[in-house]
């Protein structure tokens, strides 16, 4: 450590958001960049903690080499910083804006003070990278001459694709979707990932020699025993999109969308595209989102742009602590209260409550019922004397994800899969089916990125050594 008294010396700083009036209304991104000075102070607060748990299995799924770049950056060294940060991390662009930053809550230095400002230092790493010109295509030296497809261009199949890549195989990658990035491209909204953060990731990547196929549904367009007989070696890595529903009366009228379809028209309409289907806007109307979670922020943060006139926001369990839960203790992931961007621009936030219906006019909803509940005996209890009703627009389904759709591709392949519904897998992510691999989403069900990332990394390991009969895999995982 360049400083071990850092973290007495400095307080925790993060970048700030631009002011809620200004952001609402643009996409651009929300935070303000944080000047080099503060970035190298909030380096020196890595402490030397003997055993780093920001880098353990809770803390970060891909094992970033945490503290190294951290003092790196403290000592003005970015370009190694950067060497630092891509040793374990494909896309820490991706990472840096996108990850909850599960290593902060595992910092030592979070036990009894704010922890370290990991993921706004991984963050400007890359982005400085960028701008000064170190981040440049890594192009193999030998060819394996082994072909390798990849279903889906989300986080992990992009991993996958760039690690096998750089070991010599060919690769290419197949998107339903017109654009590449799977839920990055289309499920992030802008003002937290400008879009151009992937585009000049890809060009990097098809320098290396990655083929991207976007428009090509695989399973539908193209079935996946063709591309078993064209290819040595197949991944799976795309996703888990089956959303979870709310089968309740009225669930059929006209303004109830699931928050996906909703999230991707709005990033269509940003990239200059034609919306074909119907339109889906919050603008002039009341709103409700069901589900507190991520998804649903970004639902919330949409509806502001789109200039809704009242947005609410429920959620099924409970409201948590304002600080970690007992049953979460350090370095876990904390159980508590947390306030995104977005509830900063406004929003009714109600626990603890149920939908029991829908209710309309000429085939639209007009009105939400619903009632508190109480989670008892391991099941949630309605409340008496709790129901209610609301005048709304607009409802937008954030309830999550119950796994991979496995109608068309995934049991056209009969693979087998656990007994959570995800595609089973080997200890080199192969599947029952030879030759096939899964990673990411669809073999983990919907988790963090940082995890993506990494199932790409372990499946391309995998695909590698499978690909080089038991010879030592040349890519980490």
């Amino acid at each position: 450590m360049a400083d071990p008294k850092g973290f007495m010396k400095y307080a925790r700083e993060g970048p700030k958001r631009r002011p809620v009036e200004v952001r609402i209304r643009d996409w651009k991104e929300f935070y303000e960049p944080l000047p080099e000075d503060t970035l190298k102070a909030q380096g020196a607060r890595c402490m030397d903690c003997g055993v780093p748990f920001c880098q353990s299995a809770n803390g970060c799924p891909v094992v970033n080499l945490i503290p190294e770049w951290n003092d790196l950056v403290h000592r003005g060294r970015w370009k190694d910083a950067l060497k630092a940060l891509h040793t374990t991390n494909n896309f820490p662009e991706f990472t840096g804006r996108l990850c909850p930053a599960p290593c902060e809550s595992a910092c030592v230095l979070g036990i009894n003070e704010d922890p370290v400002s990991i993921r706004v230092i991984e963050w400007n790493i890359i982005d400085k990278g960028f701008d000064e010109g170190w981040v440049e295509p890594i192009l193999t030296v030998t060819r394996t001459g082994k072909t390798v497809a990849i279903v889906g261009s989300g986080p992990a199949g992009l991993a996958a694709a760039q690690q096998l890549a750089r070991a010599g195989h060919r690769v290419t990658v197949f998107e339903k979707a017109d654009r590449i990035g799977g839920l990055l491209r289309y499920g992030i909204p802008d003002f937290k990932m400008e879009k151009w953060v992937i585009d000049r990731r890809l060009e990097q990547m098809t320098a290396e020699g990655v083929e991207f196929k976007p428009n090509v549904h695989v399973g539908v367009d193209i079935s996946g025993e063709e591309l078993q007989r064209q290819f040595d070696a197949v991944c799976l890595a795309n996703g888990a999109e089956q959303a979870r529903e709310l089968p309740v009366p009225g669930r059929e009228l006209e303004g109830i969308h699931l928050a996906m379809d909703y999230l991707t028209q709005q990033n269509k309409r940003n990239a200059g595209d034609p919306i074909l289907e119907e339109p889906i806007t919050a603008k002039g109307k009341r709103v409700v989102i069901i589900g507190g979670g991520d998804t649903g922020s970004d639902c919330l943060g949409t509806t502001h742009r789109q200039g809704c006139i009242e947005v609410h926001q429920f959620e099924l369990l409970a409201e948590p602590p304002p600080k970690r839960a007992g049953s979460t203790p350090w370095p876990l992931w904390p159980m508590q209260l947390r306030t995104s961007h977005a509830h900063e621009e406004g929003c009714d936030r109600q626990w603890s409550v149920s939908t029991t219906k829908f209710t309309g006019r000429n085939g639209h909803v007009t009105k939400l019922h619903a009632h508190r509940v109480a989670f008892e005996k391991g099941q949630f209890t309605p409340m008496p004397g709790t129901d209610f009703e609301m005048e709304v627009d607009l409802v937008l389904l954030a309830m999550g994800f119950t796994g991979p759709v496995k109608n068309g591709l995934l049991d056209s392949l009969n693979v087998k899969y656990d007994a959570r519904g995800a595609v089973a897998v080997d200890e080199n992510c192969m599947t029952s089916v030879e030759g096939v691999f899964a990673g990411g989403d669809v073999k983990r069900g919907a988790s963090l990125i940082v995890w993506a990332i990494a199932e790409g990394r372990k499946m391309a390991a995998g695909v590698d050594q499978y690909l080089r009969a038991g010879k030592l895999a040349k890519v980490t995982a």
